[in-house]
């Protein structure tokens, strides 16, 4: 097993580097989506909560990733001593209709086989992804953690309509209504699992091609509706139905501890025995939570309801060899609060890591 550290778009640079490096990191999962452009709630860790109808801005549907600059990212982190494991999250903009079965939805599929060609050719092994119309919301920031550390969680249900205009938390058509709760029409289960097969039937045959595993993250936070919109796997056995869609070498698992933890049905570890025996998980998210959905709360790495060195020991024993990176961790009262709140996880993990060793 591997540690490694995720980075987001703005924060590849040499000095992020140097310290994934530092920390005991020898590989990096490299976001793309800029998930930062336009409003003050947007991105992973800054959703709009409650009757906020802030989003942010996606990326331009022209522009997608090039070999270039993919080649030359791999090159950059390579240079620092490290090794890009994976690409996480595809734009919206370059892939919306996917997920709404819309108009593009032909030109989408060609996009994604595009983007998986570009991989390959880069050398970049997996690529993450979350099929999700909603994406990521309902999360509460505050002083969840121990000693008061900043942290995210949940604090009840949050099912507020979505804007049309919207998928994954991004505004896609620059058309749609200003900042009016216009809905969007919403799909029923059924239709988003007919739309995940069909998905991994278009573009699966060229992910083996390319050499490129894409690796399907769970639901977060893991509500069977967020936004009006369904979820595709809200409970650990969800997981599974969507890996018996397809026994190709290229499907797997973007394997998310903290979320399968949050689910209210299921056993973590049961889950990451499961799954870790079948060989499909491509790269593992490991954060420890306190509580479930609706109620949780992001705890420090060593603090919650998971036990993580008992989460080590079974990828151990089943023999799991791929990446596991801390996706969050709650920020430290320091002149650097994300840089310390990471450090500290990844020197635990590390630890744990030697030890499971």
């Amino acid at each position: 097993m591997h540690l490694g550290l995720g980075l987001y778009r703005h924060m590849l640079t040499p000095e992020n580097f140097a310290f994934a490096r530092q920390a005991g990191a020898t590989h990096l999962v490299a976001h793309l989506v800029d998930y930062f452009r336009g409003g003050a709630h947007n991105g992973p860790d800054d959703q709009p909560t409650g009757a906020d109808w802030g989003w942010g801005l996606a990326g331009d549907p022209d522009q997608l990733w090039t070999a270039a600059e993919l080649i030359a990212l791999r090159h950059a982190v390579e240079a620092a001593g490290l090794k890009l494991e994976a690409i996480e999250n595809f734009d919206p903009a370059h892939w919306h209709d996917i997920l709404l079965d819309g108009p593009r939805r032909a030109q989408h599929v060609e996009n994604v086989r595009t983007l998986l060609r570009r991989l390959g050719e880069a050398g970049i092994p997996i690529m993450g992804y979350n099929f999700s119309i909603a994406g990521v919301a309902g999360r509460t920031k505050g002083p969840y953690a121990r000693g008061g550390a900043p942290s995210v969680g949940m604090e009840g249900p949050y099912d507020a309509p979505m804007p049309v205009g919207l998928v994954w938390n991004m505004l896609v058509d620059p058309t749609a209504p200003g900042r009016a709760p216009v809905v969007a029409p919403r799909a029923t289960p059924e239709q988003l699992w007919s739309r995940y097969a069909r998905f991994l039937d278009d573009v699966l045959p060229t992910a083996e091609k390319a050499g490129v595993r894409l690796a399907l993250h769970p639901d977060d936070p893991p509500m069977p509706t967020i936004r009006g919109q369904p979820r595709l796997v809200y409970q650990p056995d969800f997981y599974q139905r969507a890996l018996d869609l397809s026994a190709s070498p290229a499907h797997a698992l973007e394997f998310c501890v903290g979320s399968i933890a949050e689910m209210t049905e299921g056993d973590i570890y049961d889950a990451v025995d499961r799954h870790s025996r079948q060989h499909r998980i491509g790269y593992v998210h490991l954060r420890n939570v306190r509580g479930k959905v609706p109620h949780y709360k992001e705890s420090f790495i060593d603090d919650g309801d998971v036990d993580v060195l008992r989460v080590l020991a079974i990828l151990r024993k089943n023999g799991f060899d791929g990446v596991i990176i801390p996706d969050h961790a709650p920020q430290m009262s320091c002149a650097a609060p994300w840089h310390a709140g990471m450090a500290f996880a990844m020197g635990y993990l590390r630890a744990g890591l030697q030890a499971a060793r």
